[in-house]
């Protein structure tokens, strides 16, 4: 069950005590894994909106949280080269901070990813082309295979005969989970447009409900304690409302920062502060055996 703070802020009730584990040195961290998600972004007359997804209550992460399509990376996104297009691997690898396969990796967990839980497939048949409508038995077919897992993304825009269109993301942030929790990632967060002629789905089985969503109007929910979300997510909202339009958004992304934001806990005055650098309004301040407050 999880804990709503401050707004939507979401906080397992578990983190005090595995706070003051960490700091008393009696938990080892786990080593986080990679992650993607990408801010699906779609333009309407009040501005930019963002396709969102909203976690089953019942999931052990998250569960009730607002998020954006993503999820760890698969061993098999780097097991090949894939079919490209778009910045170079040496490039993407600059970016992201991580070598070649992982590069390879992050991105195309980016794009299958938002194909596996929203249906939308960054790829086309050319370089400078891309899918139309993907809602057919055969798509879902294919779909259902890559979330199970029976087929990897290499393989599956092989038998499209699909290139991958790197060049349609844009890579905005990137958040590691706190030492402290018992599932980390290492995410990359991605900006993209929602192609013409595709259209979202919630075919995510983590997810009962989508939305799309300004980014003004999600943040206001989660600020009136309305939508439950976790840091990453609301401080993402809060960036993307100073643009106008998907096109500036994807524009401002190659300028953005992507050093890790990582929350640290310290001991202060007998209480453990909970901060996250760069991201005051998510300062937690916990006495010692208490709860969050």
């Amino acid at each position: 069950m999880a804990n709503a703070q401050a707004g939507g802020q979401w906080y397992p009730p578990e983190w005090p005590g595995r706070i003051r584990a960490l700091a008393s040195g009696e938990l080892t961290p786990v080593t986080p894994k990679r992650a993607a998600t990408v801010m699906l972004l779609k333009d309407t007359g009040a501005g930019p909106a963002v396709h969102m997804l909203r976690r089953r209550t019942s999931m052990a992460f998250a569960g009730g949280a607002y998020a954006y399509p993503g999820g760890g990376v698969d061993p098999r996104d780097d097991d090949r080269h894939v079919r490209w297009a778009g910045p170079s691997l040496d490039w993407w690898a600059d970016r992201l901070g991580v070598d070649r396969a992982g590069a390879q990796a992050i991105v195309c967990a980016a794009v299958r990813e938002t194909y596996e839980e929203a249906g939308v497939l960054l790829a086309g048949r050319a370089p400078d082309a891309v899918v139309g409508d993907t809602t057919g038995a055969d798509w879902e077919a294919d779909r259902a295979a890559l979330v199970a897992r029976e087929l990897s993304f290499a393989e599956f825009l092989d038998r499209r005969g699909l290139v991958m269109r790197s060049d349609l993301l844009g890579a905005w942030t990137r958040w590691i989970t706190p030492e402290f929790e018992q599932r980390r990632y290492d995410t990359w967060f991605f900006v993209a447009a929602l192609p013409e002629g595709q259209r979202t789905r919630n075919a995510s089985t983590e997810a009962d409900r989508t939305v799309w969503i300004t980014p003004r109007e999600a943040a206001g929910g989660y600020d009136r304690g309305e939508l439950l979300m976790m840091p990453p997510t609301i401080a993402t909202l809060r960036q993307l409302t100073a643009y106008g339009t998907a096109a500036e958004a994807l524009g401002a992304a190659p300028a953005r920062d992507l050093t890790p934001v990582l929350a640290s806990a310290r001991l202060v005055d007998g209480e453990i502060v909970l901060s996250w650098p760069g991201h005051d309004e998510f300062t937690k301040h916990i006495p010692t055996g208490g709860a969050l407050a």
